[in-house]
């Protein structure tokens, strides 16, 4: 029997958030936003762990869970239907989808049909598959070419063939791309950027990471050192000076920051899954905490996913020590990718988005597109009343 015919086959359920985990945790890796753990941090959403399942063959069990999600419902003001959302997710071998043995539709009509139940006016995914790359260097060189704006302008140094699979499904089965001017979409950003942690399909050592950066995130580790900056694990009795310091940040460069509380739940919930899946660091110079970071980690991957920084002894720098920490604790944990998050896909000089890609490329690490989050209406008139609401907020 072929992959194809038992795809085909495939049940869809609810789990137990054991069970989910107990997944993920198989896996090399899946985003932060797909352990169950996140859920109770969205607690204004309703939350439900369900996981694919195909018969078992030969010696395994009865069935075999192939897949899991964490599905976050968001009510409709007044009206009991939901949109069901599965940030960057769901949790499957996506490198499959580039078979023509597996197709995405047999694992999301049983999703659809599942969700339906539940009251899902609409559904929205955001597989976690990459599209396209490009270096450091192709982007450096772009900012500094004027007849270069975005990176559609620059030829990819590599395009996914499992990406292209299954933009090519996706389409074929109906579903809407959300995608939106610049790369961010209302959920989940398109772009990001990735430092390497492997080369070879070894682990690279903290000498070679340091030798992909450019001169002068090499010069400003080296000043935070020389200058006393020391990085340290923080606790959750930490979170409070962090979040001040974040606020600051927050007013510097005209952001609106989330309250204490948020990253209280953060804490909370995630911390005893892994010992690391959540990490406050701080970065010390003498008494003065001058930067802080937090990051989360699942198997392979390792994110760096908020961070603050004081406009006073910025000369010390305080971002790069604790940014270099962050990247040194990522390789001793065995992670292959160390992901900045999200970037725009700008880059024009004038541009005011890109400094943060620009600060980003000095790691030596490569701007990553993925798919990006997709629809499915289930409920095509309330889908289109949220959609219009979402596009007036």
């Amino acid at each position: 029997m072929s992959s194809r015919d038992q795809a085909v086959r495939l049940v869809l359920r609810s789990v137990s958030p054991e069970e989910h985990l107990a997944f993920v945790r198989a896996q090399e890796s899946a985003s932060f936003l797909q352990v169950p753990a996140w859920g109770p941090v969205k607690s204004e959403w309703r939350r439900e762990s369900v996981g694919w399942f195909r018969p078992g063959t030969g010696d395994e069990a009865a069935e075999v869970m192939v897949g899991a999600a964490l599905v976050l419902y968001r009510q409709l003001p007044k009206v009991k239907r939901f949109l069901a959302y599965l940030p960057e997710g769901p949790v499957l071998d996506w490198a499959s989808f580039s078979s023509p043995d597996v197709h995405l539709g047999d694992y999301t009509a049983p999703l659809l049909a599942h969700l339906k139940k539940k009251g899902a006016f609409g559904v929205r995914i955001g597989p976690p598959v990459v599209t396209r790359r490009w270096s450091s260097s192709q982007i450096k060189d772009g900012i500094a070419d004027e007849n270069v704006r975005r990176l559609d302008d620059i030829a990819p140094l590599e395009r996914s063939v499992t990406g292209a699979a299954v933009v090519s499904q996706l389409n074929e089965l109906g579903w809407i791309p959300q995608s939106v001017e610049g790369g961010f979409a209302a959920g989940q950003p398109q772009y990001n950027f990735h430092v390497p942690l492997t080369v070879d399909g070894r682990a690279k050592t903290e000498d070679e990471v340091l030798k992909s950066m450019n001169q002068l995130w090499r010069r400003n580790i080296k000043k935070a050192a020389k200058e006393g900056v020391v990085v340290s694990r923080g606790t959750r009795d930490d979170l409070a000076a962090f979040h001040a310091l974040y606020v600051h940040t927050a007013e510097r460069d005209h952001f609106t920051p989330r309250p204490l509380s948020y990253f209280q739940k953060m804490w909370d919930s995630l911390t005893p899954e892994e010992d690391d899946r959540f990490v406050l660091h701080l970065a010390h110079h003498e008494d003065d905490l001058v930067a802080a970071t937090i990051s989360v980690r699942v198997g392979a991957h390792s994110w760096y996913s908020y961070g603050a920084s004081s406009t006073e002894k910025r000369e010390v720098r305080g971002s790069n020590a604790v940014q270099w920490q962050m990247i040194r604790s990522a390789l001793a944990a065995g992670a292959k990718v160390y992901d900045m998050r999200g970037i725009t896909d700008t880059l024009d000089a004038d541009d005011a988005h890109v400094g943060l890609i620009q600060f980003k490329v000095g790691t030596g690490g490569e701007a990553v597109e993925y798919v990006g989050e997709w629809d499915m209406p289930i409920n095509k008139l309330l889908y289109t009343a949220f959609d219009i609401y979402m596009k007036r907020r």
